[in-house]
């Protein structure tokens, strides 16, 4: 679907608190086009950059919220005519309706699209591209998933050709997508909700890497079997990182350091020196090397591109620091698959040796817990003692036939009496509020909303 914008002067959003679709507003709202929308009362990060850029929204959902003469209504994959009114009403109407996904791929498909996919990782490496192509001055265009922390909102909108997306795979949206280059990050079965078996979900990927045209280019991590058997799908150049000697671009030695002000990463890129990044653990020195060779490959200032990696703050929810409470350090995860969950609490690890690291973890979605319920069981190695809030359905499950006891109950299989269960944030609140001090780190690891722990606790 290809939108004529120059007619459109007025949009409404259903969902426009969603963390892509509000890049979406700020881009139409750059280009002249007036825009409302509603929402949940429930608050984001994305109520702040509403507010800033001047854009009214309701916190409810009714079809008086709809103006009379709006001309193109955009929507959340979340709603549909079964759960939501106003979408009925915009039907009745016979409105221009197009989704995010769909309105996200006409952006893109209209410019030089770099894609980040796969199953983790896709926020920092698309948000670290990006900052490090306007650091080298090509002026880029981006939308990613999370607020970025130097440009305290998620999105930029750029005069430049090129255009960096964070390309989801859940509900294979990856399908919409006509890219002219992709970095692959990893590949490790999710989405059990859209994709039924680990085939399947590949096979996404494969579709997508294949519709790179020939003269474009395809990033790949070069450590893991799964991304290279994906990687085979493509007729355009392959560039191969990681740390293995077989790699284009190799990663040669990495240390965190912590010397009491700062903590951040020093890694080697052999052939092309050192780099520093504030990030930590080994999945961020793979999402920066993949940006160094996409800058590469694009023959970009190095130098600015380094500067880009040492400089950039991350982005909110991936391992971010909130805070203390009596001592103890506050963290707060978006890691909600078991790898992710690992790699987090193994660099919590590195850089907090001597600490008791309780982890406060809330599966997401009922599917997703079943179906990794094992891999699950098995995370949490590296932490001393678990917590599992009830499981976050979100706008796509309310129900499932698993609970979070099941989980609690797997990790003490492994690991036994490190976890308990504790349904609500603010149990968790109440139970660790007076027990934490100096020897502790408090993570709250998860997509849904248990980051409410470590902001209560540091208040």
């Amino acid at each position: 679907m290809t939108i004529n914008f120059s007619k459109i002067k007025k949009a409404y959003v259903i969902g426009i608190k969603g963390s892509g679709i509000v890049a979406v507003a700020e881009i139409l709202l750059s280009m002249g086009v007036e825009v409302s929308g509603s929402d949940t009362t429930e608050k984001f990060f994305t109520d702040a950059v509403l507010q800033k850029l001047g854009i009214k929204y309701f916190e409810n959902f009714s079809e008086k919220n709809i103006p009379i003469d709006v001309e193109l209504v955009v929507y959340s994959t979340a709603y549909n005519a079964d759960n939501n009114v106003e979408f009925q009403e915009c039907q009745k109407r016979g409105l221009l309706m197009v989704s995010y996904p769909e309105i996200l791929a006409d952006f893109f498909n209209q410019k030089y699209g770099l894609a980040v996919c796969g199953t983790h990782g896709k926020t920092t490496t698309s948000a670290l591209l990006a900052t490090c192509l306007k650091n080298a001055g090509v002026d880029p265009t981006a939308v990613v998933g999370s607020r970025v922390q130097e440009w305290d909102k998620n999105a930029l909108v750029g005069k430049g050709e090129f255009f960096v997306i964070e390309a989801d795979e859940f509900q294979n949206k990856l399908k919409m997508y006509n890219p002219k280059a992709i970095i692959l990050t990893s590949v490790d079965y999710d989405h059990p909700d859209t994709f039924p078996s680990f085939a399947e979900y590949k096979k996404a990927f494969g579709d997508f890497v294949s519709r790179i045209p020939k003269a474009g280019f395809l990033v790949v991590w070069g450590d893991s079997v799964d991304t290279l058997e994906i990687a085979k799908e493509t007729t355009c150049e392959v560039i191969k990182y990681g740390i293995g000697e077989e790699n284009d671009v190799v990663i040669g030695e990495q240390k965190i350091i912590n010397n009491g002000q700062e903590i951040f990463q020093e890694f080697e890129i052999k052939s092309l020196g050192k780099f520093r990044t504030k990030l930590v653990g080994k999945h961020n020195v793979l999402n920066a090397t993949a940006v160094v060779a996409v800058a590469q490959k694009l023959n970009l200032d190095l130098g600015k591109i380094r500067e880009g990696i040492n400089n950039f703050q991350g982005t909110s929810r991936r391992f971010e620091y909130i805070g203390e409470r009596n001592g103890a350090i506050l963290i707060d995860d978006y890691g909600h698959h078991p790898e992710e969950i690992k790699a987090t609490l193994k660099a919590t690890r590195e850089i907090y040796p001597d600490k008791n690291i309780i982890a406060v973890f809330q599966p997401h979605s009922f599917s997703r817990t079943e179906a990794l319920l094992e891999d699950f069981g098995q995370s949490f190695d590296s932490a001393d003692q678990v917590i599992v809030l009830d499981i976050y359905g979100s706008a796509r499950e309310y129900s499932g036939k698993i609970s979070s006891q099941n989980v609690s109950n797997l990790i003490n299989k492994y690991n036994p009496q490190k976890s308990e269960y504790l349904p609500k944030a603010e149990d968790v609140v109440e139970f660790l509020k007076d027990k934490i001090g100096k020897k502790d780190v408090v993570i709250a690891i998860g997509a849904g909303n248990g980051w409410e722990v470590v902001e209560k606790l540091k208040n």
